[in-house]
């Protein structure tokens, strides 16, 4: 009796902010890819060398999670393989692997741009 481990846990940063789209049933696919780093001897030096994951998150979740993850943000995953393939309209077949996320924790925000206050922004707060 053989059993099978279908697991995977990642860490990385979101190379675009996330896409939100619905299946015909009304079901919420919230898709996006994080690249995590290889790290692999080049002749004498050591490089990383990014890695492109494509995942996916489906229902209420994916609908919640839209909004944060943005380009940049980085994630720490948990989730199961799945392959796919199919057929293009051109006859071509097509196929990919993705993580289906069971967890997903935001290790941090993507970094934004501050607005800097201006002196007019503090001259309303003063009472005199």
């Amino acid at each position: 009796m053989s059993s099978n481990i279908n697991r995977v846990s990642i860490s990385g940063n979101l190379t675009r902010d996330s896409e939100l789209r619905s299946a015909n049933n009304g079901t919420a696919i919230l898709n996006f890819s994080v690249a995590v780093n290889d790290r692999r001897k080049v002749g004498e030096e050591w490089q990383d060398v990014p890695n492109y994951i494509d995942c996916v998150v489906f229902g209420p979740r994916a609908v919640s999670l839209h909004n944060l993850l943005k380009k940049g943000a980085k994630v720490a995953i948990d989730g199961k393989l799945r392959w796919s393939s199919w057929e293009t309209k051109e006859g071509s077949k097509r196929s990919k692997l993705e993580v289906v996320v069971d967890e997903l924790e935001l290790m941090s925000a993507p970094k934004q741009k501050q607005a800097t206050p201006t002196s007019a922004a503090y001259d309303e707060d003063v009472p005199f």
